[in-house]
């Protein structure tokens, strides 16, 4: 594994380097002072494993595309943004807006997430450890939101085919988001993305949201609900 100091490369330096398959050395990395810097390891686009020692800051690991990243701390705004492929996984705690638009992989964080967690979410699964704030899956469109702990108010607002299991309470739902059976196929899948995960959760013990497609088409009498 090679060793990349963020304080002496800089950002700049150090996703260079990551970009710069050719002239790579190893296909392991591990970044070191993060200082809670912006972007980093964001666009990589090839099997890699990053581990990054200390906090980030805004959009790690955004565009990510088969690289698995490793974050041994805290995560600030826009996580795994975009996220085309790949796993990224968080020991601590992340900011607003992780998972967004994210089309595929796997997110884990094993703290709580704040509001809007998956917002736009299409296709990317992702397992939370902890809670989730508000307005998380606003307008999910595809993929997993997994909630080991509880969520805030609008949970799955306007949502479209994204399925949420949330183990804790939910403070309210969104606008056209419905508690669903919790069929064999859906506590398959559960099951899965907590091992994956490798976080410790009974599958029994959630429940499952999603939408009740009364949005999908204009009416007139939900006019007020746009």
């Amino acid at each position: 594994m090679d060793m990349l100091d963020l304080k002496e490369l800089g950002v700049r330096g150090v996703n260079s380097v990551l970009h710069d398959l050719s002239k790579s050395r190893a296909k392991s990395y591990k970044i070191n002072n993060p200082m809670g810097q912006h972007s980093i390891a964001c666009g990589l686009d090839a099997p890699m494993q990053i581990k990054i020692e200390g906090h980030v800051g805004f959009y790690c690991g955004g565009m990510n595309q088969h690289a698995e990243i490793k974050v041994n701390g805290h995560a600030g705004v826009g996580l795994a943004e975009n996220m085309m492929s790949g796993r990224i996984q968080v020991s601590g705690n992340a900011s607003e807006s992780a998972g967004a638009t994210a089309h595929g992989g796997l997110l884990v964080i094993d703290g709580d997430a704040a509001s809007r967690c998956g917002i736009s979410m299409k296709g990317v699964d992702i397992v939370v450890g902890g809670s989730v704030g508000h307005m998380s899956a606003f307008m999910a469109q595809s993929g997993c939101l997994v909630i080991c702990g509880d969520a805030g108010d609008a949970l799955g607002d306007s949502i479209y085919e994204a399925i949420i299991f949330v183990r804790g309470k939910v403070a309210s739902l969104g606008t056209d988001c419905i508690e669903k059976e919790m069929r064999p196929e859906h506590q398959a899948k559960l099951k899965e993305l907590l091992e994956a995960s490798s976080l410790q959760a009974d599958s029994t013990e959630f429940r499952r949201y999603g939408s009740a497609r009364t949005l999908y088409n204009f009416d007139v009498d939900n006019a007020d609900a746009y």
